[in-house]
């Protein structure tokens, strides 16, 4: 993608916030976008993230983006602008110098992953989130018990993968904020978990690192079971619903060979 295929229409919508455009540098797109760019130009730099202007999850994710960033700043980078007509909706973030963080055994970057999801466990949580339950997990779990540990009073971030934190010479982001959500603590560093198991550790040392965390320390260890379980269940499904996508059948992987590491049964959900 270069800027003249977004149209005249999206450069109009941006250029009171941004001014004349000096250069733009598309970079790897996440589900929830159709842009996201780092943009140099007449006003500074900026990260733009773009959707088109239609109802359904891409706008609510955007959306929600633009909500709870006064509460997740600085962890997220600062939204200095917002801009929305007919048939775009964009935010325009600080553009920060990091780099993709490394999840891999041994990384440098470890230590930093767990103080960045320390740093947003001790986020309040902002009365915008309240009206945001987590949800995701409860059709995956085994019962209405089982579902009930994943309720809480924390904002939580979960897409938790190298991606999304970023690691600079000083400081540390989450970046993509598509779906923040009010739920149980803990479901933060146990996405941290599946990911790290994705990424080559086994699921011991990923639980080691994991217990750096807050939440997790305090977290009932039936709730992680629960949620262990559920997980499993909800990457096995989306697995055989797409059996050529190998990164599926690698999540379905990790999350299974976590369960069985817990010692949890993962029946078919209910």
């Amino acid at each position: 993608m270069n800027h003249n295929d977004l149209g005249a229409g999206f450069w109009s919508l941006l250029h009171p916030h941004t001014g004349d455009l000096i250069d733009f540098r598309p970079t790897a797109r996440g589900f929830s976008s159709d842009v996201t760019a780092l943009v140099e130009c007449e006003k500074g730099r900026f990260f733009v993230k773009a959707v088109r202007n239609r109802p359904g999850g891409r706008r609510d994710s955007i959306t929600r983006e633009r909500l709870i960033n006064p509460a997740a700043f600085p962890i997220s980078p600062a939204l200095r602008w917002h801009a929305e007509d007919d048939t775009w909706h964009a935010l325009g973030f600080d553009w920060v110098d990091g780099r993709g963080s490394d999840f891999a055994p041994g990384s440098p970057d470890l230590p930093a992953i767990v103080d960045t999801l320390n740093r947003i466990g001790e986020l309040d949580l902002p009365k915008v989130a309240r009206d945001w339950p987590e949800t995701r997990w409860n059709r995956f779990a085994a019962d209405e018990v089982d579902a009930s540990h994943f309720r809480g009073e924390a904002l939580l971030y979960t897409d938790v993968n190298p991606s999304n934190l970023l690691i600079g010479d000083r400081d540390t982001w989450a970046v993509d904020w598509s779906w923040p959500t009010r739920g149980a603590a803990f479901i933060a560093p146990a996405c941290l978990v599946v990911q790290l198991i994705s990424a080559g550790h086994d699921a011991e040392g990923a639980e080691s690192w994991a217990s750096g965390c807050t939440a997790w320390m305090d977290a009932n260890p039936k709730a992680i079971d629960a949620f262990a379980a559920a997980t499993s269940r909800m990457h096995r499904a989306f697995a055989e619903r797409k059996p050529d996508a190998s990164w599926l059948r690698a999540m379905a992987e990790a999350t299974q060979s976590w369960a069985s590491h817990r010692s949890v049964a993962v029946r078919a959900a209910p």
